[in-house]
């Protein structure tokens, strides 16, 4: 097997308990944080600067002294937080994973970092992104494999989460940026429906596009995470063997590789027998055009947004950066319009299907096959594409691994809106997963 390293528990639902009741001190659990960082991150290279911890346990006395005289704590209660390097953290430098000053994306710190602390969360460090959440790779490696990718944009947050060097982690997707990579490393990633959560202080890079998303190691603790960032939150009732699933066939699912597709092929298998009903759907006539204008629309968009930026710092950007933009400001603006309309229609399509055959979720494979070796290439989104294109809230939970220890994910996607129903099922789907035990009976 590929080197690995040292893989750590922490599931943000356990962590919060802990933390919360008092049943693990503060103090001693930044000293258990601070010796697994000092362990593994040489070699994850999860986040932009080692961690200061001297400065953090500043802020985590502070927080102590303001809820010791409570029995009630906030529900993040000293929780630690990676923060994708293009998030605007106040005290912490963006550079969006460039050589562009930090000045330049200077802003105020985004809503979804404050609403954090103000659970009593910690940020810990900023976590490594791809340059402007695009290309090329960064240094992270995946710690299920140390010479594979982690999977890209957002790198740093699922490899630093996987590790379990925090708890909790941010990114975005604009593709399959938190979907893809917490399938690569093993964990779980929610990106909720677009418009739930602010990307207001964030770098853009495809605003039609753009949505803001987390990692965690356990899907509990995924929809506490949900249930502080996302106003509104309700818990929603758990999947019954009634409940029915679907899976989108034809040329979507062609996407995948050959291993991707008996993986998912298995997983489909194991919750059947575990008395899910699994429908086909038709979904995608022509899975290739629909590809197309979300990539032609966010090339546009981002040529745009980097307008003023390249322009002064073009030498500063890599070539494959820059090569996105001067391609992007080659786009026809009609291509923009028809990939904003494509993204309403491909909902309504979807959302219909869903609800002409009465589906709670979608199925698909989280990603086309496991992690590529190398870390050059962070792996193809075309899996999550659609989803993303349809602003629909979609999760990736661990289903299995192949022979040689890489994880795969088994995608969850439901209608906009539907967030709660989304993480429920796809905790119970979890479980099913888990008790069928796939690791045993894999290839690939």
């Amino acid at each position: 097997m590929t080197e690995s390293i040292e893989r750590y528990s922490a599931a943000l639902s356990e962590t919060v308990r802990a933390l919360r009741s008092g049943q693990q001190d503060l103090d001693s659990y930044y000293d258990d944080v601070e010796a697994r960082v000092e362990t593994v991150e040489d070699d994850l290279q999860s986040f932009v600067e080692t961690p200061e911890f001297t400065t953090l346990r500043e802020s985590v006395k502070r927080v102590r002294q303001r809820w010791e005289r409570t029995s009630v704590r906030p529900p993040l209660y000293g929780v630690n937080v990676g923060v994708k390097d293009i998030f605007s953290v106040d005290s912490f430098p963006t550079r969006a994973g460039s050589d562009l000053p930090p000045s330049t994306f200077e802003s105020p710190e985004a809503p979804v970092v404050t609403t954090l602390r103000e659970a009593g969360a910690f940020v810990m460090g900023k976590t490594v992104t791809t340059e402007f959440a695009s290309s090329p790779t960064g240094p992270t490696r995946n710690p299920h494999a140390l010479s594979h990718t982690p999977g890209g944009s957002s790198s740093g947050s699922a490899a630093a989460v996987a590790a379990g060097l925090v708890p909790l982690a941010l990114g975005t997707q604009t593709v399959g940026s938190i979907v893809r990579p917490a399938a690569f490393c093993g964990i779980v990633g929610f990106k909720p429906s677009k418009g739930r959560l602010s990307t207001d202080g964030i770098v853009p890079f495809s605003p039609s596009a753009d949505q803001v998303g987390m990692f965690t190691q356990d899907v509990p603790g995924m929809e506490l995470a949900a249930s502080v960032l996302c106003s509104n939150w309700t818990r929603a009732p758990d999947l019954t063997t009634s409940s029915s699933v679907g899976i989108p066939a034809g040329g979507y699912l062609e996407q995948a590789t050959e291993t991707g597709r008996e993986h998912f092929k298995t997983q489909i298998s194991a919750l059947e027998r575990s008395g899910i009903t699994v429908d086909r759907v038709q979904l995608f006539n022509d899975i290739g055009a629909l590809n197309e204008r979300h990539e032609s629309m966010i090339e546009a968009e981002a040529a745009m947004e980097h307008a003023d930026w390249y322009v002064e710092y073009g030498d500063r950007y890599h070539p494959d950066s820059a090569a996105m933009v001067e391609n992007g400001w080659q786009t026809d603006l009609n291509a923009v319009g028809d990939g904003r309309l494509s993204q309403q229609r491909t909902r309504h399509t979807i959302e219909q299907t869903m609800a002409q055959f009465d589906l709670d979720v979608l199925l698909a494979p989280a990603a086309r096959g496991p992690a590529p070796e190398g870390l050059d290439d962070s792996g193809d989104p075309v899996m999550n594409l659609p989803w993303t294109h349809a602003g629909l809230p979609a999760v990736t939970v661990p289903s299995s691994k192949t022979d040689a220890g890489l994880p795969l994910g088994l995608q969850c996607i439901a209608a906009h809106g539907d967030d709660e129903t989304l993480l429920s099922i796809a905790a119970t789907l979890r479980e099913r997963l888990a008790d069928a035990d796939l690791d045993s009976t894999q290839t690939g």
